[in-house]
């Protein structure tokens, strides 16, 4: 199985910048996308940005110019630098990564257990 560690959570004023980070460990044979979901109280979990193998990104339209993805596939991580905070990002941010099993033919998605993240004003 995979477990995905998820960190860099925590309250910062609106303005501010936390950096995210998500590390997956196990019998892992490769890793072909990586990306961070977040889900509000009384909303549903949303794509927030997402990497693909090749190095292409896709960010949330509410998110553009203000948070970047990147990954380091040596350490199987993915990482969310987030800047300029405003209170609308009060989420739990979820790391979710593709991931190709030791002696699987198939591809499957691995979940972290989020992590909060609260914008004050």
């Amino acid at each position: 199985q995979v477990q995905l560690v998820e960190s860099g959570g925590g309250l910062v004023q609106a303005g501010g910048s936390l950096r995210l980070s998500c590390a997956a460990s196990g019998s892992i044979f490769s890793i072909n996308a990586m990306g961070w979901y977040r889900q509000a109280p009384g909303l549903q979990r949303e794509l927030v940005a997402a990497i693909t193998v090749g190095g292409t990104t896709n960010y949330a339209d509410s998110v553009k110019g203000r948070f970047t993805i990147s990954r380091d596939n040596a350490k199987n991580t993915v990482y969310l630098q987030m800047n300029s905070l405003k209170p609308g990002d009060t989420a739990v941010y979820y790391c979710t990564q593709v991931i190709r099993l030791l002696g699987r033919t198939t591809e499957d998605v691995y979940w972290g257990q989020g992590t909060q993240v609260t914008v004050s004003s």
